[in-house]
């Protein structure tokens, strides 16, 4: 595996464009300005391009991800960027946490100290993980797929001999969004090489063997599902969208850098538990980096292309299939529908399901400490079991 050092500098012309476009961009009408009702709000879009146009410093948010030991590596004939972290403890163990969409591996920026150092956040040394953050195929630095069939279950793929090519032969995942798919793909499919998973959210892809023979659905797993067909009825268009026809949807955000803010502070708002308030739980130069990242990596067509690699292979179980690595749950109670522990204990070695008190959908960027003590204490008891 052919590895090289990374910083991440952006072409000055690359920022010069992007001042240009949001300059010249032409807005839409509201009913209301202020109400996010039929999606993200004209006033919030205002004050958000305003920002991005002249406050907004991308050489300063590009010097503090700079802080993060980054790299690239070959794997199977392409580039994958990311975050490596050495641990410092006694015994730290290798841990790979994947993003999703629309999120990035920016979005781990605060749980990685914690997960790294326990010690100098507080915590106990022997908590300490080795922390891998890759950015997936075609988000941020990674480059993107050039064929299809790269959605979650190939990425787990990648993942391994990306951790195998860094010296690690067991690892354990973490990972919400795709990245949660990502990480139950890696436990399904090379549950050798898995020390355990922990994951923030499970995805709506996820479907135990039912029918003769097997348990019938329980009052608590109907009302579950019932609650996401309500969910997505109500607000899975963008889903749909970028499952069905992602490169159609790419012209307008790989043209239009308001277009896309829009598409991705909506889920921001929606998704999270800021009451409605977006900026009460991500500022907005966080916010900013989040989309320039997606601007400036020039692969939204990939970024969005996952969703429909993902419709293709879902996360679907034969009768009777177990998977055999342990796994941990964070629930945050303003997560997309989440479905009660039986429902993943029909195929997964549950060992942990923890009823978060607060936070949403981006737990590491809304509650870095909550998620990271979760981590930690799934975990502790499976380290002696490493080797």
């Amino acid at each position: 595996m052919s590895l090289r050092d990374f910083k991440i500098d952006v072409p000055d012309g690359d920022i010069e464009d992007l001042m240009r476009r949001l300059r010249a961009t032409r807005l839409p009408a509201a009913l209301d300005a202020g109400q996010w009702d039929d999606g993200a709000s004209l006033a919030f879009i205002q004050r958000m391009r305003d920002h991005w146009l002249n406050r907004f410093d991308w050489r300063v948010r590009q010097a503090r991800l700079n802080r993060l030991p980054q790299y690239l590596a070959t794997v199977d004939g392409a580039d994958i960027h990311f975050v490596h972290q050495p641990g410092s403890g006694p015994a730290p163990i290798p841990l790979v946490l994947t993003h999703g969409w629309p999120g990035s591996f920016a979005e781990m920026e605060r749980v990685i100290p914690l997960l790294a150092d326990p010690a100098a956040h507080g915590g106990d040394p022997g908590d300490a993980f080795h922390v891998i953050v890759p950015s997936l195929p075609g988000f941020g630095f990674s480059a993107p797929p050039r064929a299809p069939g790269v959605g979650a279950r190939h990425v787990a793929e990648l993942w391994l001999k990306l951790m195998k090519g860094l010296g690690y032969e067991r690892f354990a995942a973490q990972g919400g969004d795709i990245g949660a798919s990502v990480s139950m793909w890696l436990a399904r499919r090379f549950p050798a090489s898995i020390i355990g998973v922990h994951l923030n959210y499970i995805p709506g892809s996820y479907r135990p063997p039912l029918g003769p023979g097997l348990p019938p659905v329980t009052a608590q797993e109907q009302a579950y599902l019932d609650a996401a067909a309500a969910w997505t009825s109500a607000e899975g268009a963008y889903a749909a969208e970028q499952s069905t026809k992602p490169q159609t949807l790419a012209y307008a955000m790989t043209d239009s850098p308001m277009g896309l803010a829009a598409w991705i502070v909506e889920k921001f708002r929606t998704w999270s538990d800021c009451g409605g308030d977006v900026e009460r739980v991500f500022p907005m130069d966080e916010l900013l980096t989040d989309i320039s990242l997606y601007w400036f990596s020039r692969s939204l067509d990939a970024s969005f292309r996952i969703y429909k690699e993902n419709r293709w292979q879902p996360l679907t179980f034969e009768a009777c299939e177990r998977v055999a690595p342990m796994l941990g749950v964070a629930a945050f109670p303003h997560e997309l529908p989440t479905p009660p522990r039986s429902w993943v204990e029909r195929v997964f070695n549950v060992q942990r399901w923890t009823s978060m008190p607060s936070g949403g959908h981006f737990a590491a960027m809304e509650q870095p400490e909550l998620l990271v003590e979760d981590i930690r204490a799934f975990f502790r008891p499976l380290r002696s079991r490493r080797a």
